[in-house]
């Protein structure tokens, strides 16, 4: 099992001197005390609205919002992130989850063809305070930047200011970056990617979200995200889970990427979320077997098929 302690925490120098414990309860809180995240994504309601929630191959119980809270209460996940709406309403029911509150969100209704991406931020970092004031478990924040778009300096604006201020709150930020727009060719492309990553850190994020490059002829997925893990430096690289695919595969690549590729953690959502409560517990189990435990992907497929358990 992996152990960080509270003086291993590194505290970045925009954090206020007042603000360095709760940052370091924060951190510690988001990676479970290991120094890695596991990122329970729920936060396609907006970004993909229904599409990932009902339909041909989704368990019935996801249509319901609810099912997220209770997959991340009785599952081992680090933080749940979703919109501040979809947490206010259910949190004061689920009090045990690490929160990480997604700052910005489109649909996918308008195409790239149409327009360039554009995320902006929907509220204030002073209402999420609020929240924690009145008690709700939040940890950090969270926010999407689309690099390429003719909108990337307004959302890199947005970003950086929510950092410092977050951090001046003693709050952990995780920024997704994703390379989209009419001027961006290929969005998996390793060095565009590894880009992204570098941008995270010059704006300050704890860690960043991207994802996974696709492989070339002469190295895979995992071999080429090491470029981008090195390229991020002190912030924490972490791959975006995809759709929904075979647990088995999924693990295996999960490990590849931290092991090979150099990740600190995962971001999941629909390959959790889309199956049965039991289902999807097992999953965060086996996910956090190899994020948090430092299991390997055949001992993590144990758990996923329940011959064994994890428990942090």
């Amino acid at each position: 099992m992996l152990v960080l302690k509270a003086e291993d925490v590194r505290v970045p120098a925009d954090v206020l001197p007042e603000a360095r414990d709760n940052y370091i309860d924060n951190y510690l809180a988001a990676t479970r005390g290991t120094g890695r995240l596991m990122l329970y994504a729920c936060d396609q309601k907006i970004e993909h609205m229904n599409d990932d929630f009902f339909g041909k191959g989704i368990d019935p119980a996801d249509n319901n919002p609810q099912h997220l809270f209770e997959i991340g209460s009785q599952g081992v996940v680090g933080v749940l992130a979703g919109q501040k709406g979809l947490i206010a309403r259910y949190a004061p029911d689920y009090p045990n989850i690490n929160y990480l509150v997604k700052m910005n969100s489109k649909t996918n209704l308008v195409s790239t063809d149409q327009d360039d991406p554009y995320s902006p931020q929907l509220y204030s970092l002073e209402s999420v305070l609020a929240m924690l004031e009145a008690g709700v478990n939040i940890v950090g924040v969270g926010y999407t930047i689309y690099l390429g778009s003719e909108y990337e300096s307004t959302m890199m604006a947005e970003a950086g200011e929510l950092i410092t201020e977050a951090h001046a709150a003693g709050l952990i930020v995780v920024l997704w970056i994703y390379p989209r727009g009419k001027s961006v060719p290929d969005e998996k492309d390793a060095q565009l990617i590894a880009g992204a990553a570098g941008v995270a850190l010059c704006l300050g994020a704890d860690f960043v979200k991207v994802n996974p490059p696709k492989a070339s002829d002469e190295q895979s997925s995992a071999q080429l995200l090491a470029c981008a893990a090195e390229a991020a430096g002190r912030t924490g690289l972490v791959c975006a889970g995809g759709s929904t695919t075979d647990a088995k595969h999924f693990l295996n690549q999960l490990y590849e990427q931290i092991h090979i590729g150099g990740a600190i953690g995962n971001a999941t959502g629909r390959n959790i979320h889309q199956r049965s409560l039991a289902e999807a517990v097992r999953l965060t189990k086996a996910i956090s077997a190899i994020t948090l435990g430092d299991y390997d992907a055949e001992e993590a497929l144990d758990v996923f098929e329940g011959r064994e358990d994890f428990k942090l």
